[in-house]
C-alpha cells in the first residue's frame, strides 16, 4: 500500500467534521442486530462509527485502518460514547490477529487497492471462527454512472477499486451465501456518500 494511499486517508480523515458521518451504516446496523454479541474485526474502519456502534450494543470489538488521523477520530468518538475500542494502525498482514478469532468480520466501504484486495479478503478469511459470518457493502462495478451523474455519492472513480458479485463469491468461497447483490441504493452519510448509488451487498456464513 503506497505512501500516496495512505496520506489521503490521513488528509480525509483529518478534518474536522466526520467525512460519513456518526451513525454507524444502514446495512451493518440491519445485519448486526440480527446477531449475538462475539467479537469482531472491522477493516478500513477509519473514523469508527460502525465500531462505536457495535461495542455500545455489547461486541467486543477490533478494528484497523491505514491511517492514524481515521484512529484519533475513533477513539475521540468511542470516547465521547463512553466505550472503546481495540484500534490498530497498518497493514493487514502486519497486524496480529491470530486465525479463527473473531465470530464476525465487517467490511463497510473497505475499498482497498486492487493488487491486494483479493490477498486481503483471504486473509481476513483465516480470521474468521468456523460459523462465523462476513458482512460486506462497498460499491459495485455499475457506481460509475451514479458518480459520473452525482460525485457526491463518492465512491471510487477508478473500476479496479470496485466490486463484483462474482469477486466476493471468488474470494469468500468456502461460505454459505445469505445475501450477495448489487442493487441501487439511497446513500446519506456524512459529507462524502450522499445520493443514489450502486453497492454490492454480501452476507455469508463460513463452512
Amino acid at each position: 500500500m503506497t505512501d500516496t494511499w495512505i496520506q489521503r486517508w490521513n488528509r480525509r480523515y483529518s478534518e474536522k467534521t466526520f467525512a460519513y458521518g456518526i451513525e454507524p451504516n444502514v446495512y451493518l446496523k440491519e445485519r448486526l442486530d440480527r446477531l449475538t454479541p462475539g467479537k469482531i474485526l472491522f477493516g478500513a474502519e477509519g473514523e469508527g462509527r460502525n465500531a462505536v456502534y457495535a461495542t455500545k450494543m455489547g461486541w467486543n470489538v477490533c478494528a484497523f485502518d491505514i491511517s492514524v488521523e481515521g484512529k484519533n477520530k475513533a477513539l475521540a468518538l468511542a470516547a465521547e460514547n463512553n466505550v472503546s475500542i481495540d484500534y490498530k494502525v497498518g497493514q493487514l498482514p502486519d497486524l496480529d490477529y491470530q486465525d479463527e478469532e473473531f465470530d464476525v468480520i465487517a467490511l463497510i466501504y473497505a475499498h482497498f487497492p486492487p493488487n491486494i484486495k483479493s490477498k486481503y479478503h483471504k486473509l481476513l478469511d483465516t480470521k474468521l471462527k468456523k460459523g462465523g459470518i462476513i458482512i460486506f457493502e462497498a460499491f459495485g462495478k455499475n457506481h460509475l454512472e451514479y458518480r459520473d451523474k452525482n460525485p457526491s455519492v463518492g465512491g471510487p472513480s477508478d473500476s479496479a477499486l470496485l466490486f463484483s458479485t462474482h469477486e466476493l463469491k471468488s474470494d469468500f468461497e468456502n461460505y454459505d451465501v445469505i445475501e450477495l447483490v448489487e442493487k441501487e441504493i439511497e446513500l446519506n452519510e456524512g459529507l462524502y456518500h450522499v445520493g443514489k448509488g450502486s453497492v454490492v451487498r454480501f452476507v455469508g456464513q463460513k463452512l
